[in-house]
């Protein structure tokens, strides 16, 4: 994949990663949680619904990561200048596959404690749209970072928000811990795309403006009733995807010191999809 950035700057980011993401911050699914206590009575149904729609989402982990591993290879196919950069980047990706798989796996366990389903129907269930396949269409790699840019703050935020409003301690334990761990994946992508921008400056403006343009959250192309069901969740936690556009300018206006007039378009552009929507 041309326009990489330099090895050096991606190692950076995924050591700033790791270094704030010691082994004691983790937590596993197993022990983090009062399982027992768990109870969905104490949920509206549009929270149970919000549940299970986002356990479907994270719960599509491995066709998102297998993603990062078909465009960014680390094998034979690539030079050894791309491998040496794509085996630096492996680091994150391990590490961000097993923390969004533990978010999966959090709220199946949920679902399974809560009594929302039984765990072998939601196996099942996870199944039908595990198996659909999933693609990010993009060519220049800033894409794909700014793609899992907006859509890990959006979640992000959308946990913070359904925590809010819930009145089930298990549950609301469950989502502050997600909320954190996406919180962290959005700040790696964010210092990615940091670094394209220093590094490719108005090279990138096109790709970023094609991300916004065509911007879709996993399994909304493929998942029956997506979009009306994305709509009722939406409802219970006042989500709106388009509001993490806001921190991709953000992450425009940090990195661009002397903005040409293409980055002023870029912002203008990305300012009226978030107003629009």
């Amino acid at each position: 994949m041309t326009a990489l950035i330099p090895v050096t700057e991606v190692a950076a980011a995924v050591d700033g990663f790791l270094a704030a993401s010691p082994a004691a911050r983790a937590w596993d699914v197993e022990t983090a949680f009062d399982w027992a206590r768990a109870d969905a009575d104490r949920l509206t149904d549009g929270q149970r619904s919000a549940v299970r729609f986002v356990t479907l989402i994270e719960d599509h982990l491995p066709g998102y990561f297998d993603v990062y591993h078909r465009h960014f290879p680390v094998d034979d196919t690539v030079d050894r200048a791309t491998f040496t950069h794509n085996r630096e980047l492996y680091h994150f990706t391990v590490r961000w596959a097993l923390e969004e798989d533990t978010h999966a796996r959090a709220l199946a366990r949920y679902q399974e404690a809560a009594g929302i389903a039984e765990r072998g129907a939601l196996r099942d269930e996870l199944a039908i749209e595990g198996q659909k396949p999933f693609d990010l269409p993009y060519g220049h790699p800033v894409q794909f970072f700014a793609y899992a840019l907006v859509q890990e703050k959006a979640t992000q935020m959308y946990y913070q928000h359904l925590r809010d409003v819930v009145d089930e301690p298990v549950l609301a334990a469950v989502l502050g811990r997600l909320a954190r761990d996406e919180a962290r994946h959005f700040s790696f992508m964010a210092d990615v795309v940091g670094r394209y921008l220093r590094v490719h400056g108005d090279g990138v403006v096109d790709p970023l403006r094609d991300v916004i343009a065509t911007f879709r959250m996993p399994l909304a192309d493929t998942m029956r009733g997506y979009w009306r069901w994305a709509l009722q969740i939406a409802d219970v936690a006042s989500y709106d995807h388009t509001e993490a556009y806001e921190h991709l300018i953000k992450v425009i206006d940090r990195a661009v010191d002397a903005e040409s007039d293409r980055f002023g378009e870029l912002v203008r552009f990305i300012d009226e999809c978030r107003t629009v929507a």
